[in-house]
């Protein structure tokens, strides 16, 4: 190599971000004496003209993550805490719109979902529910917005009506067939909305969508008979899909929650379908994209990299 000559690039920048992760945010409406109350957990992620704070360490391009934290702040003040989804599009639209160096914003949410106590006069009292965490994902990059909304930890059991037999068996197989069997899981989703923020499209009613994409994973849950975890949620994602014009991909990820019958012979008891074993691991690990016919599966397979 010449002496003046400069040597070949090896190692090039690839795909980045930078945020804020988890920004816990509570946010209290006072409505005279009855309260309201909306419990987030924000993470900001930014991507965009940020070669030179790679390569050379300058900063000039780069909005500190700690501003990011106090825009989560502010905004929950300024602007209140509507719904996941829409205080998200608020964040993203903001950090893109703001700083030109920053070309796309990532905005992920989880939504803790607290109750009223105390009879219904209660004004102020609250205790946390257990009905699973709500979740959502905004993408902007300036000229369209994404939203994937869903759910995790949303623990449900059928205690019949639930089979798992004819399967293919080899000289390794030792699970007996089950003509009667509990059926339990942790549902885990996630489905993406057909709205991308364009001029004169009118955004869905994020709380009532979410409200009745809810009650349709469980109402499909409840009232299938099922043959296979795989034919339940194939169901469940259906019936969002089939009663939700508004969304066009739903993934599920259902762990099977084993419930095995404990042998009671030993202590001359017999076990009549009552007393079962709740294995924790290992589990079977159940997941499908459900999709409206014609649209394109954008949901990544593994729904921890959302």
């Amino acid at each position: 190599m010449a002496e003046n000559e400069t040597p070949a690039r090896v190692a090039v920048l690839g795909q980045n971000q930078y945020g804020k992760a988890e920004t816990r945010v509570v946010r209290i409406t006072r409505d005279g004496e009855r309260h309201h109350i909306k419990d987030l957990n924000v993470s900001v992620s930014l991507s965009g003209d940020m070669d030179d704070v790679h390569h050379s360490g300058s900063n000039a391009h780069v909005l500190p993550t700690d501003t990011t934290k106090n825009t989560v702040y502010a905004f929950a003040k300024e602007h209140g805490i509507a719904s996941p989804e829409e205080f998200g599009l608020l964040l993203a639209r903001h950090f893109v719109g703001s700083q030109e160096p920053i070309h796309r914003a990532r905005i992920r949410i989880e939504e803790y979902a607290w109750e009223r106590i105390g009879g219904p006069g209660t004004r102020h009292s609250f205790a946390r529910t257990g009905g699973g965490t709500r979740v959502t994902q905004v993408v902007h990059d300036g000229e369209r917005s994404e939203v994937v909304s869903g759910l995790t930890g949303l623990t449900v059991l059928n205690s019949t009506d639930s089979e798992f037999w004819g399967y293919r068996k080899d000289r390794y197989t030792t699970l007996p067939e089950a003509y009667d069997r509990i059926l339990a899981t942790d549902v885990s989703t996630r489905w993406r909305y057909s709205w991308t923020g364009a001029e004169g499209e009118t955004a869905p009613d994020w709380d009532a969508s979410y409200a009745e994409a809810r009650r349709l994973l469980l109402d499909a849950f409840a009232h299938t008979y099922s043959y296979s975890l795989q034919q339940t949620l194939h169901r469940m994602g259906a019936g969002v899909i089939e009663n939700r014009p508004e969304i066009d991909e739903i993934r599920l990820s259902l762990p099977n929650k084993h419930h095995f019958l404990v042998d009671l012979a030993p202590f001359g008891l017999e076990n009549d379908n009552e007393v079962y074993f709740a294995a924790d691991r290992p589990y079977g690990l159940i997941e499908a994209t459900v999709l409206r016919e014609g649209a394109e599966a954008r949901i990544p397979v593994d729904l921890t990299n959302l």
